[in-house]
């Protein structure tokens, strides 16, 4: 059974019981979040499985949380975000406190905004948009095949337009760039998000990683990066931080990108693990492997598509597969959608797909353009009433 929430925004003044936003401190753990509340540590801690107290290690600073207090300020119900799916559900069950992950009720948005360049991207669209995540997406975007600090002149133009999640009201995690153009010396450049899930820039030519798609060559995707999945086997909400490649047993597992082993033993539910440590903070995870290559150890050096160990099903696995995670600065990233350097082209049926897309998408930036769409600032947070609507089983 999982527990579904509905939050109303209706004034306090009808309800006892009110929901307070706060912000989860630079440095704080979820022990010391507990002891600050008088919240009991044993049943909401000590007393999880190994999973569940790995998932409290997920919280990081910056990230909105809730609080239901009732009219005597005892908390009554607590929801953690862990990403942008997961959150972890602390809820007073009569006399006691108890713990789950549950599954993030969000709405997604389409929106577009356009600007004038005054200083430069980045400057103008935190200037525009107060939020960094939008900059941030942008100029990464970008980073590789323009030069923003040579060709940008004052009075260019960029619109974008994106996709963002609402939680309670309020825009929640990293937004998905679908597509962005910026005018510099009277061209506009463009790059856009394809059905296929990566990015493309006018000419077809794919946006794609600097590491390697696939750490397995020839391999299938038999489960892709979600931040909320039923696992089959633990009967329970969890994330699943990676993608799975399926392959046979002995299959060669190759490394991604060129960077130092920083782990190679077992670990956990990830069975035999290997982690390197890549440029910019950024850091891949090849779990449930068979074995490692020979040589392959704690502080080597290894170079993009070097072998380092073959594919398995140690730890907790159903069958033989490489589990492959990329995380950047310790979160969690779909390594499918990591925007850097142009490479190859589509072609054919691809092809065409695409030029359809794009088509639709050349006719929106352009109506924002022309329209010179402002963008829309949202209210603050207020104080909400929180009713526990039903309960429902999860279809299986």
């Amino acid at each position: 059974m999982i527990r579904i929430f509905i939050l109303f925004l209706l004034t306090t003044s009808l309800f006892a019981s009110h929901v307070e936003r706060y912000r989860w401190s630079n440095g704080e753990s979820y022990l010391v979040f507990l002891q600050n509340h008088n919240l009991p540590v044993k049943e909401l801690y000590y007393n999880l499985d190994k999973d569940d107290q790995r998932l409290t290690e997920e919280m990081r600073s910056g990230i909105h949380y809730q609080i239901l207090k009732n009219d005597k300020e005892t908390i009554e119900q607590i929801l953690l975000p862990l990403n942008d799916e997961l959150q972890i559900h602390i809820y007073k069950d009569d006399k006691s406190y108890k713990f789950e992950a549950i599954p993030i009720i969000s709405s997604t948005k389409t929106e577009a905004f356009y600007t004038t360049i005054t200083s430069s991207p980045m400057y103008n669209i935190l200037k525009e948009t107060g939020s960094k995540k939008l900059a941030q997406i942008f100029v990464s975007s970008f980073k590789h095949s323009l030069n923003f600090k040579n060709d940008i002149r004052k009075g260019d133009q960029l619109v974008m337009i994106y996709e963002q999640k609402y939680r309670l009201g309020q825009p929640f995690s990293m937004p998905t760039l679908k597509v962005a153009m910026i005018e510099m010396r009277h061209k506009k450049h463009f790059i856009y998000l394809n059905d296929d899930g990566r990015y493309y820039d006018e000419k077809a030519h794919e946006v794609e990683g600097f590491l390697l798609a696939r750490p397995v060559r020839g391999a299938r995707i038999s489960s892709y990066f979600t931040k909320r999945r039923w696992h089959p086997v633990l009967h329970k909400w969890k994330a699943h931080l990676g993608v799975d490649y399926a392959a046979r047993r002995g299959t060669p597992v190759i490394a991604a990108g060129r960077g130092v082993i920083v782990y190679s033993a077992r670990m956990g539910s990830y069975g035999k693990l290997i982690k390197i440590r890549h440029a910019d903070g950024y850091e891949t995870r090849y779990a449930h492997l068979k074995s490692f290559r020979r040589g392959i150890h704690r502080g080597k050096r290894v170079k993009k598509g070097q072998t380092i160990g073959y594919v398995g099903s140690t730890g907790r696995s159903t069958g033989p597969h490489l589990h492959f995670e990329l995380r950047k600065r310790g979160r969690a990233i779909n390594p499918l959608r990591v925007v850097q350097v142009t490479t190859k082209k589509l072609k054919g049926k691809a092809k065409k797909a695409f030029i359809r897309l794009k088509k639709n998408y050349d006719e929106s930036v352009h109506l924002h353009l022309n329209n010179k769409t402002a963008y829309k600032k949202r209210p603050p947070f207020e104080n909400m009433s929180y009713i526990h609507l039903l309960d429902s089983e999860k279809n299986s």
